[in-house]
């Protein structure tokens, strides 16, 4: 049974790849630029990165605070994440994270997410290359999330987050949500798992800007967060005491872009040296991703070390490196 499952859930993703310009045309490509405060949409972890962000139904470390919060329910210990994603155009992001079981069944956990960038000059109609002056730019995320196993094979979590934007004068505050669940179906290794994040109410920038001649402007179009509907499945077609392969397919739904998919995979050796690679299917400037990771035992837990990349078409390619600390 395990055996045909296996051969069939292959051929899935065979034929997904083959057929995606018909089954994920760019409709919705029409809704980009609709969403306000994208570092959201910024993974983190060197992990998920190099498995394309097919991550909610493999999420069972530090990082699920960001991808699923059901999936800290089948962690294992207690673990601190710590990780940095150089993006695009000089900028960079800081991930924090750690979460602590309350019991077999209840899991808690805090994040800060931080994207910051060097100042920029003021530019206007008559000095295009500068005044003299600078202004910043900057994002901020905190995160408390909190993981029940119902069953031992059905867990829900859901995470409350506040989150601040600031452009030079301007700023955009308010709360968000995140709720998702994970499912062991009993057959082998197989799972799935839903995720919603970033749910809420419209954003609107606060402040005042001069403009030229001395104008004012304090009204300010507001726009909606960028939520994301997710849902993945993974499992693992081959697992021994010393050799593991974990495969994960995860369509995506953005409220503000085309339907996409990501397909990711995972080779572990003894639990110590992990390869991984990933494909995103309908995504503009992205595809290829992969990377490698480590994982040391220490006498109270252990330390793994996680490098992911991403290849970008046009804007280069993004590095994130990870380190998460667990305590048994």
């Amino acid at each position: 049974m395990k055996r045909k499952l296996t051969t069939i859930l292959l051929l899935a993703l065979i034929f997904t790849v083959e057929c995606n310009a018909q089954l994920f045309p760019t409709l919705g490509g029409q809704r980009a630029g609709i969403s306000t405060l994208q570092f959201l949409k910024m993974g983190v972890g060197g992990r998920a990165t190099s498995m394309a962000d097919a991550f909610i139904a493999v999420a069972d470390d530090a990082s699920a605070l960001y991808w699923n919060p059901a999936g800290l329910a089948f962690a294992k210990q207690n673990e601190v994440m710590f990780s940095h994603n150089a993006w695009v155009a000089d900028i960079s992001q800081e991930f924090v994270g750690g979460f602590y079981k309350l019991s077999e069944s209840d899991v808690v956990g805090l994040s800060l997410t931080s994207l910051h960038m060097d100042n920029m000059e003021v530019t206007d109609e008559f000095n295009p290359y500068g005044n003299g002056q600078y202004f910043g730019f900057g994002d901020i995320a905190f995160t408390l999330s909190y993981s029940r196993k119902m069953t031992d094979q059905f867990s829900v979590g859901a995470s409350i987050r506040y989150v601040e934007e600031t452009l030079d004068r301007l700023k955009m505050r308010g709360v968000l949500i995140d709720i998702g669940t994970m499912y062991w179906t009993g057959l082998g290794s197989t799972r799935f798992a839903v995720a919603v994040t970033n749910f809420g109410n419209e954003f609107a920038p606060d402040g005042e800007v001069t403009l030229w001649g001395g104008r004012k402007n304090s009204e300010w179009q507001s726009f909606s967060p960028p939520t994301m509907f997710r849902i993945g499945f993974a499992f693992e077609p081959l697992q021994t005491e010393q050799n593991k392969i974990t495969a994960s397919i995860q369509l995506n739904h953005p409220n503000d872009n085309s339907e996409n998919v990501s397909i990711g995979g995972e080779y572990t050796y003894a639990n110590i040296v992990a390869l991984r690679a990933g494909y995103k299917i309908n995504v503009d400037e992205q595809g290829f991703t992969a990377g490698a990771g480590v994982n040391l035992p220490l006498g109270i837990g252990n330390v793994s070390v996680d490098y992911g990349f991403a290849a970008f078409s046009r804007l280069g390619s993004v590095h994130r490196f990870s380190i998460i600390l667990g305590l048994y």
